[in-house]
C-alpha cells in the first residue's frame, strides 16, 4: 500500500511540475520540444505546450521526490522521463485528431502518461499488468480532480 501512495505521488510531480514551473517562470525558457515544426498534415508536430522546460522540471522534480521518499533517484528520473514520453505521444495524437494545444481527450491525456512511467519501472519493482491498470485509473481519476483544483486556484489555465 505505501508502494502505491509513492508511485501515485511520483506520477502527479512527473505530470504537474511542468505545470507549476509553467505558471512561476511564464514564457521563460518555454522552448518547444518540436521546435515549431508541423507534420505532413500540416498541422503542429506536438504544440507550443509541450517544452523542454517542461521536460526538465519533470525529469528533476520527479527524481528528487522520489529520493526524499527513499527511493532511487534513478528510478524517478525514469518515471519522470517515461510521463514525459506519454505526454508528448498524446500530444502527437491529439494534434493528429484536430484537438487544440492544451485541448483535452478523456483518457488521451492521462493514460499515457501514467501508463508509460509505470511500465518503464515494472520489471524493478515486480508490478503485476493488474496493478498496473488499477494505477492508470486511480491516477485517471486523481489527475481529473487534481486539474480542477489546480484550475480552481488559478494555477492552470483550464480545468483540465
Amino acid at each position: 500500500m505505501v508502494l502505491t501512495f509513492k508511485l501515485l505521488f511520483l506520477l502527479v510531480v512527473a505530470n504537474g511540475a511542468p505545470i507549476l514551473l509553467r505558471k512561476a517562470l511564464k514564457a521563460r525558457y518555454d522552448w518547444p520540444v518540436d521546435g515549431g515544426s508541423r507534420y505532413f498534415d500540416g498541422r503542429p508536430l506536438l504544440g507550443p505546450s509541450k517544452t523542454w522546460r517542461g521536460v526538465a522540471a519533470a525529469l528533476s522534480a520527479t527524481g528528487c521526490a522520489a529520493w526524499a521518499m527513499g527511493l532511487p533517484p534513478g528510478l524517478g528520473v525514469s518515471m519522470g522521463g517515461a510521463a514525459m514520453l506519454g505526454d508528448l505521444f498524446s500530444s502527437f495524437l491529439k494534434r493528429r485528431l484536430g484537438v487544440s494545444s492544451s485541448g483535452m481527450v478523456l483518457g488521451l491525456d492521462q493514460v499515457p502518461e501514467s501508463l508509460f512511467p509505470l511500465l518503464a519501472v515494472r520489471a524493478e519493482l515486480g508490478l503485476e499488468p493488474g496493478y498496473i491498470a488499477g494505477m492508470v485509473l486511480a491516477f485517471l481519476v486523481l489527475e481529473l480532480a487534481l486539474s480542477r483544483l489546480l484550475f480552481w486556484l488559478r494555477i492552470r489555465e483550464q480545468p483540465h
